[in-house]
């Protein structure tokens, strides 16, 4: 008996060095993660000399399909940040709706915004205006920021270009601009339903927080553009979501035409060329060079240095989304996911659901959503080959279960903490409860969009 379930043994054990290493002897994320990958690849009877082959592939095989895609979004987003064009969508929105419907332009405007930007990112970018609406308002930060925290937290979950959907997209073989589409059916409705009602339900169990003043000083320096330098709402809008039309545009031609695999000829290849998303997050970053730089009077210069300072923030998180790769390469080699294939054989378990569960768990263990995603695969992947599911609900499923339940081994916990100066208790009870509820809720409208199709 503990011969069949050592594999999973295995896991629990390999989670447990990797928390050991990262949380007591507060080494390297990356570093952790190579080491448990070896350490785990040696606990579950790998040969040696296959392990370091292993982390060779899975570095290679993570990063070879999604590198391109992650610094083109990183470039897209900065051009849009320094540009103003993300400024200007906000202020845009925030102006049309008022002050009666504030939470509604924050969803929006965030959700806008989120789609481009990394969560990271977004936050520095979008905070300051929190601040600034909640003091022009008279209204509590978190009035404005939990809405805000709700887009960027689902964008980052489910859609394409983040790194943890499309990292998980090349892992299973799903179509990105099928993903993209399933993630926008689901992510809006659930954007709304949580980011209108949370904030009620977290102003009743953490009255304080809504007290809180927030940290500014922790913000950072943010790029100052005068109003009337910043680019125009339309101008902004289009070159924020170029690369969401170009991927919709080729998938929906795809299902029209028939042609799932994205092979054709002529005009309809063209479409499946610009539609795919490196080519899209190209054209983006060409457009948005131009948008909001040069149409802007900037220098090539200028412009460059701005690309640059992108670049460079993401190099180690570039190295710590290739560990994740090489931890979830040991679980399929190490034969993890065959061992769960056969304890799941001829359970009536939805495999939407066991990929759901396999990425909180990581989530709750790893902290981070990307390596949490990355990770879980691993463990589905086996299962997939032999069930008929939606592989793009499956992305999204996996995308659900990576942001359940982020607490204090995940930085965006930090993060919502020190910018609205909040308690330990009064972030588990705002941000984590949040992510918790996204998660789940997202799972059961994934599950309610796999009962309709």
């Amino acid at each position: 008996m503990l011969g069949e379930i050592w594999p999973l043994i295995g896991v629990v054990i390999g989670v447990l060095i990797l928390l050991v290493l990262i949380m007591w002897f507060k080494l390297n994320t990356f570093i952790s993660l190579i080491i448990t990958s070896m350490i785990t690849g040696i606990i579950l009877g790998m040969p040696i000399d296959k392990i370091v082959e292993t982390v060779e592939k899975g570095m290679g095989d993570t990063l070879g399909s999604i590198a391109i895609i992650f610094g083109l979004g990183s470039m897209l987003g900065k051009l849009l940040s320094d540009g103003g064009g993300a400024t200007r969508i906000a202020d845009k929105l925030i102006d049309t709706f008022g002050e009666k419907y504030v939470t509604w332009a924050m969803i929006i405007a965030s959700f806008i915004i989120g789609i481009s930007l990394f969560l990271e990112v977004a936050f520095v970018l979008l905070v300051p205006l929190v601040f600034t609406l909640a003091k022009r308002m008279n209204i509590s930060n978190l009035k404005v920021g939990l809405p805000m925290a709700t887009s960027i937290a689902i964008t980052h979950g489910f859609l394409p270009p983040h790194p943890g959907p499309v990292a998980i997209s090349q892992a299973v073989h799903a179509n990105i601009g099928h993903v993209l589409m399933y993630g926008f059916i689901i992510g809006i409705p659930l954007a709304f339903v949580v980011g209108v009602l949370f904030p009620k339900i977290a102003h009743k169990i953490a009255p304080t927080a809504f007290a809180r003043e927030g940290n500014q000083a922790s913000i950072g320096e943010v790029k100052k553009i005068e109003e009337n330098n910043l680019p125009s709402f339309g101008i902004s809008l289009l070159t924020a979501l170029s690369p969401v039309i170009l991927m919709l545009l080729a998938t929906v031609v795809q299902l029209i035409t028939g042609h799932e695999d994205g092979k054709a000829s002529g005009f309809e290849g063209f479409i499946y060329f610009i539609g795919s998303s490196t080519t899209a997050m190209l054209i983006a970053v060409l457009f948005a060079i131009y948008t909001m730089g040069i149409r802007r009077k900037q220098t090539m210069s200028e412009i460059m240095q701005t690309i640059s300072n992108a670049i460079t923030p993401i190099a180690m998180l570039l190295l710590i989304i290739g560990g994740g790769g090489v931890f979830k390469q040991i679980l399929i080699d190490g034969g993890v996911g065959d061992t769960i294939s056969e304890l799941f054989h001829g359970t009536e378990m939805s495999p939407i659901i066991l990929a759901w569960l396999a990425a909180a768990i990581l989530r709750v263990a790893l902290g981070s959503t990307t390596v949490a995603a990355l990770s879980s695969v691993g463990i589905v992947l086996p299962l997939l080959q032999t069930v008929d599911v939606n592989i793009s609900l499956i992305v999204l499923a996996i995308g659900a279960g990576s942001i359940f339940c982020s607490h204090v081994n995940d930085a965006g916990f930090w993060m919502f903490k020190e910018y609205f100066g909040l308690t330990m208790k009064e972030t588990f009870l705002t941000w984590t409860l949040l992510e918790s509820v996204l998660s789940v809720l997202g799972l059961g409208f994934i599950l309610l969009v796999d009962f309709i199709i």
